[in-house]
């Protein structure tokens, strides 16, 4: 592994950290889209990105750190991700098809 860029702040991975930085302005303005939002799809919306940012977060992290449980714990939560999605969704329309 390398020590990074000399005179950076950046790691040894600078890609990234620059994607870290991309998924937590994605997931501060699904915050803010989930606090303004007046109707429930816009709610039920943005909770689902919040919700797979973090796990992108998780997911980057794991690589950063080289940690291979972190894998299991994001393949577990995007599973839940996804039966929750489509539990909202079919919530929303009332069980119409």
């Amino acid at each position: 592994m390398t020590a990074g860029l000399p005179g950076s702040l950046l790691g040894p991975y600078p890609g990234l950290d620059v994607a870290l930085v991309l998924v937590l302005v994605a997931l501060a303005a699904a915050v803010v889209r989930l606090l303004r939002s007046d109707d429930d799809a816009g709610r039920v919306l943005a909770g689902d990105l919040v919700y797979f940012c973090v796990l992108g977060l998780i997911a980057l992290l794991g690589v950063r750190v080289a940690s291979t449980a972190t894998f299991d714990l994001v393949l577990v939560g995007t599973l839940v991700g996804l039966l929750s999605s489509v539990s909202l969704a079919r919530l929303l329309t009332r069980g119409r098809r």
